[in-house]
């Protein structure tokens, strides 16, 4: 039972946005992202310096292609 009220409460919570941005810094483990709205956000995962990449929560979940990114107000 304790399992369904946790799954009823996750199903409250909206999904982390997904990101597009540029990676500024490269760690072990980790990259900082440079948003196009003039954000920063680090994220755990690996890429190279200077790539395009969508982060969600905190993670890089992909290496986005290398087009200009545009910034749409929602």
């Amino acid at each position: 039972p304790m399992h369904n009220l946790y799954e009823q409460f996750r199903q409250l919570l909206p999904d982390a946005p997904l990101q597009a941005g540029t990676v500024t810094e490269v760690a072990v483990g980790s990259v900082t992202v440079q948003l196009p709205g003039g954000g920063v956000v680090k994220a755990r995962g690996t890429a190279a310096l200077g790539q395009k990449v969508f982060v969600r929560d905190g993670v890089v979940e992909a290496v986005a292609p290398s087009l200009p990114l545009e910034l749409i107000e929602i």
